[in-house]
This record gives structure tokens, sequence and C-alpha cells, in this order.
């Protein structure tokens, strides 16, 4: 994961290697990353570049065609823009001053978006600590020592853990339990942030997402993980007669999902303003299914007959690992979100976004386009950006 930047000469190298280098406003991790790329877009179109990016040198080419990909939308829609607002910037969380050559040149970024981190459920811990807990301290020392005003930090859900009862925006340590490294890393990035921002400092506010699925009107995604699981496990098996597990404690277990868009709509929305900053905010839906009832509108959506067969949890981890050894998709650790303990409650986000017209949609309003989606990109994987 080592990479460094553009000489000091030329620190800001953007798609086409624009002569403007003028200084970056804003500065985002986690591009060209599934969330990333769509909340650059929204940075941009509300006039908030130039923006560098901070990318890894393995994810180059991909980020420069996204970029590209980018700036041709917002020509279309502006035909005033400027493609040199997006900036690309080699380097990397996980060494310190993000390995960039020379930080300075990032005193002037007001507002640094911080989205990169390992999204993976089975996590090597070596690996989760290395990115989703020293890198986010990397963060907030560059933060820091750019004397940023605002921080945004993108964190999640299940900072929970295996919490029993309901989780709101004011909780974080509760002595919980965790299902998974990628669970207590996102716990321990959380704290450092909560810890080292505040009044006097840098201000933060910070996002903390559910179980985040395709866009809601296309279905697009970059990654089939977490529901996907399951709903390619049973798109595998015959329409007329499928079969899913049902561990015991799941009948009364949510499953809290959300679409991109909702995400990436109420950040948008959300970041765009003062009165925000020190904040928390839970992006979940208010009104999740039971897993029982996810599992229904999954087979209603794919057209399937689904049994749910009482199966002990052990049994349906070693039924899935088996599976994943033989090359299918299928991850043992998205059992434990069967029964998942926690409920989730966001009244600080419901207040905040009032009157603006974001609201997370049901799941079963855009369950068919997700599967539309699946059967049409069969190839999508599921594996991590690192």
């Amino acid at each position: 994961m080592n990479g460094s930047a553009g000489g000091p000469t030329d620190p800001f190298d953007g798609p086409t290697d624009p002569a403007d280098s003028s200084p970056p406003c804003v500065f985002l991790t986690g591009f060209p990353g599934f969330l990333g790329s769509a909340l650059l877009e929204r940075l941009l179109a509300r006039g908030d570049g130039p923006v560098a990016c901070l990318v890894q040198p393995r994810y180059r080419d991909l980020a420069e065609r996204r970029a590209a990909d980018i700036s041709e939308r917002r020509a279309a829609d502006d035909h005033g823009h400027d493609s040199t607002q997006v900036r690309l910037v080699e380097g990397d969380i996980t060494e310190p001053d993000l390995g960039l050559d020379d930080p300075s040149v990032f005193a002037s970024v007001d507002e640094l978006y911080h989205l990169a981190a390992v999204y993976d459920l089975a996590v090597d811990p070596g690996l989760a600590e290395a990115v989703n807990v020293r890198g986010t301290a990397h963060v907030v020392d560059a933060a820091e020592s750019w004397g940023t005003d605002r921080l945004h930090y993108v964190s999640t859900c299940y900072v929970s853990g295996r919490y029993d009862g309901v989780f709101t925006e004011d909780h974080l340590v509760e002595g919980q339990s965790f299902n998974n490294h990628y669970e207590r890393s996102k716990f321990r990035a959380e704290a450092i942030v909560q810890r080292r921002t505040g009044p006097g400092g840098v201000r933060a506010t910070i996002y903390r997402p559910a179980i985040t699925v395709g866009d809601s009107e296309t279905g697009a995604t970059d990654k089939y993980d977490g529901p996907y699981y399951l709903l390619r496990f049973l798109l595998g098996q015959p329409a007329a007669l499928s079969v899913a597990p049902a561990v015991p404690g799941s009948r009364d277990a949510e499953l809290n999902v959300v679409p991109r868009d909702f995400v990436v709509d109420a950040i948008a929305e959300l970041s765009g303003r003062a009165d925000t900053a020190g904040e928390v905010y839970r992006l979940c839906d208010p009104a999740p299914l039971t897993v029982p009832a996810f599992v229904d509108a999954v087979a209603d959506a794919l057209g399937h007959r689904v049994l749910k067969l009482p199966t002990p949890k052990p049994l349906a981890k070693a039924g899935f690992a088996a599976l994943a050894r033989r090359g299918e998709p299928a991850e043992p650790a998205t059992i434990d979100y069967l029964d998942h303990p926690t409920r989730y409650a966001c009244p600080n986000t419901r207040r905040a976004l009032r009157g603006t017209g974001i609201e997370c949609p049901s799941v079963e309003s855009y369950l068919d386009t997700l599967v539309a989606y699946v059967r049409e990109n069969p190839d999508v994987g599921d594996d991590a950006m690192v």
C-alpha cells in the first residue's frame, strides 16, 4: 500500500495534467471507491472545488477514468465546468503525512472528507489496524497540521458491535463485543476522531451508514457483499424451491439496509451546513425489516419460493465456508448479522434532514432494481478496495 505523491513542483496531478494548480479547498480520501466517487461529483456540483483526491498508485488508472467521466458529466450539465477542479494526488493513509511528498501544500484545505477504509467483514486484523485505525489517525494528524476547519468522517452503524438494545448517535463506548475485526477497527477509528476533534481545533462531523447497497434508482454498485451474498445464494438455486438458513435469534433481528444514493445525498446535505459540526449522524433505515421479512422480500424480488430452514449458527457458517472454498459467492462472516441484536435509531439525522426531502427509502421499494442489476452484471466481484 506504499505510494508517493507527485514531485513538489507539480503536487496536483489531475486526470489531464492541468497547468492550473491553484490550491485545493477540499481533500478527499476514498476515491475512486464506491461512495467516494459519488460524493466527489456532488461536492463539485455545489462548487466546493478544487478537490484533491488521495489515490493509491495501484488505483491510479481507475481514478483517472472516473475523474474523466465525472468531468464529462459535469461539462454536459454546465458548459463552464473546469476539469481542473479534480486533482489526483498519489499517497497512502497508512503512511505518516499520508505518504505525500510535500504535505504543506495542503494548508489551503478547508474541509477534509475521510472515506478510505477496508470495508470487509473478514478483514485480517493487521490490515484493519493499519488502514482503518492508524490510517484514520494519520488523517486527523493531517487535518490538524494543515489547520483544516472541518473533518467529515464516514464511520459505520456497526461501531455498535453486538450491543443488545437500541444504539443511537449518542452511544459509542458501551462495553460491546464485536462480530469481527472490521467492526472493532471502525469503533477504534471513530473513538480517535471523537477524542481528537472538537472546540478549539478541527471540528468533525461523523456519519454512520448502515449496510450500504447499490443505488436505489439504477442498482449500480462496485461490490457484491453483505446482503448480496444472500441474494446470490438464492439466485443460484431453483426458483421453484430455494432454501435459506434461519439461525436461532433471527426472528426478531433487524437487517438495516440503505442505498448508496441516500447515503451520498445525506452526507452532501449535512456536510454543507455549519450547524452540523460536532454532530454524529446515523444514516440508517428508521423502519428496517426483520431478517425473516428481508428474506421474504428478496424471494419476491427474485421470483423464488424460499424455504427458511432452521439451522444452527455454526452449521450455517460452515456451509457458507464450504461454498466459499468452492469459489461460490459466500462469506461466513455475514451469518453473524442474521441474529444481530442491535437496533438502530437516528433521531439526530431525522431532525437535521427534516424539510430537505432526503429520507431513506424502504428496501422493498428498490429490491427489484438491485436484483435486476445483479442479473445483468454477474461479473461484479466482492473484493474490498485496499
